[in-house]
């Protein structure tokens, strides 16, 4: 069968294609074959800067300009051309060299210089910096644009919810209110925390031969500086030379990324839990849609598909970052093929993090709070005023006053009246016990409409 989201084996490129596709300019077969090449050209252009390179000479701009435009302009139809090369090679890596070599026969004065494309170069020389740009690229243009846009909502969410006061509950059970727009804040904060390290992660890249010595190039060029050419290039790359490899950049700064990446996915797995909890209390209600079924059977049903569609795909991706993390890092002695087919399950990993993101992004988009449902919920809870009292009690030395609490409201019924008369019993001063008597469950709030309205 032709290949199409419909036949596709993997939900990252089938059912969910319309929510992956910003990744294929980056992890797809294309992608990779795109930045080879330019990790390819950018090499020949650098090593013809090179005055120690004789038999190379500096391009001239045009020669730069058309071997340049054989990346910006690089479409898909000629990626096949390289898959096609591939068949006959088969050797991926090599195939993009004489890709380039097959179109410098047609530039002006370099048919003479064929043999200085992928100098000196192992696969892994470019592979690793075609695979460091790809991560970055995405990083930049996908990765921190999709967190930045979910922390936005739950930023405009926490300011709009500041006031919003329901009870908590620690281990399921009535607990000391908060907001519904403090709750939100924790998230924002926690999602900016880990964006910022993943913004901070430098990448790595390397070009220094078969086993990380410039063994080639210095039989070739010994008067050169291999390792600072090196490191101008990967520079020029906007990448950081890794200074000590084997025949692999050792992919520590991917495990940094993948461990990131969980570390935001599970925050996200996390408020993905907490709001479907919210849904089920009905402290959110959903916007609905015309057409749109939430049951096979049951009409009334609007069920949170958003936030379990967000849930599952959250701990797919986090397990395939999980390996990433894992394995890459680990290489037999001087290299083994393991990490190459590991790599390229990267587009897969995040694939299914941007399903979950853009699927949060929208169930959030039809949440309406159910203010009354909250108070109502504060207003049946009147017991939860034992632990301010106890706390005013305590700084006035009554004695006991935990246990007096406890003996109060544990397994009782316990409204406004049963607490507004045991406050009058208390032996306080009469503005602290004026204050106590005014508190409700709405109003006990802390700190938390101002932390909210902060964030």
């Amino acid at each position: 069968m032709p290949l199409s989201a419909l036949t596709a084996v993997s939900a990252v490129d089938g059912r969910y294609q319309s929510k992956t596709c910003d990744l294929s300019p980056y992890f797809s077969e294309y992608g990779l074959i795109k930045n080879r090449l330019l990790v390819e050209i950018s090499w020949l252009i650098h090593l013809s800067e090179c005055a120690e390179i004789k038999e190379l000479p500096a391009f001239s701009a045009q020669q730069k300009q058309q071997l340049l435009a054989l990346h910006e302009n690089f479409t898909p139809e000629q990626a096949q051309q390289v898959k096609d090369i591939e068949a006959t090679t088969n050797h991926d890596v090599k195939a993009v060299e004489y890709y380039i070599k097959n179109h410098m026969q047609k530039i002006d004065g370099m048919a003479d210089y064929l043999e200085f494309v992928h100098f000196a170069c192992t696969s892994e020389d470019i592979n690793n910096l075609a695979y460091g740009l790809m991560l970055k690229q995405a990083r930049e243009s996908v990765f921190v644009h999709e967190i930045n846009n979910l922390t936005a909502n739950l930023r405009a969410m926490a300011h709009q919810y500041a006031d919003a006061a329901m009870m908590a509950k620690t281990h399921g059970q009535p607990a000391t209110p908060t907001t519904m727009g403090k709750e939100l804040a924790n998230v924002v904060f926690r999602l900016e925390q880990q964006l910022s390290q993943l913004k901070a992660i430098t990448i790595y890249g390397k070009i220094n031969g078969a086993v990380g010595n410039f063994n080639a190039h210095l039989c070739a060029y010994p008067e050169v500086d291999w390792p600072a050419l090196a490191e101008s290039f990967i520079a020029d790359l906007a990448l950081h030379y890794h200074p000590y490899t084997t025949q692999i950049e050792p992919h520590d700064y991917i495990a940094e990324i993948s461990h990131v990446m969980i570390r935001i996915n599970t925050i996200l797995l996390d408020l993905c839990r907490d709001i479907w909890g919210y849904i089920s209390n009905n402290y959110f209600g959903q916007k609905t849609k015309a057409g749109e079924v939430g049951s096979s059977t049951m009409p009334h049903k609007v069920n949170p598909i958003d936030f379990e569609n967000a849930e599952g795909n959250l701990g797919v991706a986090n397990a395939l970052l999980a390996h990433l993390a894992e394995k890459l890092p680990v290489s037999r002695w001087q290299r083994d093929l393991t990490d190459s087919t590991v790599l390229r399950s990267m587009g897969t990993a995040y694939g299914h993090g941007l399903i979950a993101y853009r699927s949060l992004a929208k169930g959030l988009s039809k949440l309406n709070l159910n203010r009354a449902v909250l108070q109502a919920d504060l207003d049946a809870n009147w017991a939860l005023l034992a632990e301010p009292i106890q706390t005013v009690m305590r700084r006035y030395g009554i004695e006991n006053p935990y246990e007096k609490l406890k003996e109060l409201t544990r397994g009782q019924t316990i409204d406004e009246s049963t607490i507004k008369a045991f406050i009058k019993t208390l032996d306080l001063p009469d503005d602290a016990k004026q204050q106590l008597l005014a508190l409700t469950p709405a109003t006990y709030l802390g700190h938390a409409e101002q932390q909210a309205k902060h964030i």
